[in-house]
């Protein structure tokens, strides 16, 4: 199953400077290690050490949060379209 993930500014380092790169799996555990494979280093930064979604870095395949959903057992189907984006905060 092929997705298209969006990358958020920070992460482009990663992805050769992409916005959008194409990754597969069938639940977003798999698309993570897929992008991982192409682009080392990525997993480290979307994931924590626990290997849990690190606090400040939401994930949304298609329009909805995965927090709310299944975490990383969440469901991609084919052709879904995968949204990193790093929370921002300020005063």
């Amino acid at each position: 199953m092929s997705v298209s993930v969006r990358i958020p500014t920070i992460l482009r380092t990663y992805t050769e400077g992409a916005s959008e790169v194409d990754a597969a799996g069938g639940t977003l555990a798999e698309v993570i290690d897929s992008l991982e494979a192409s682009y080392p280093g990525i997993k480290g930064r979307i994931l924590d050490e626990q290997g849990a979604i690190r606090r400040f870095v939401n994930v949304y395949v298609g329009n909805d949060d995965v927090r709310f959903l299944d975490a990383l057992d969440t469901s991609v189907p084919d052709g879904t379209e995968v949204s990193v984006i790093p929370a921002v905060a300020g005063g």
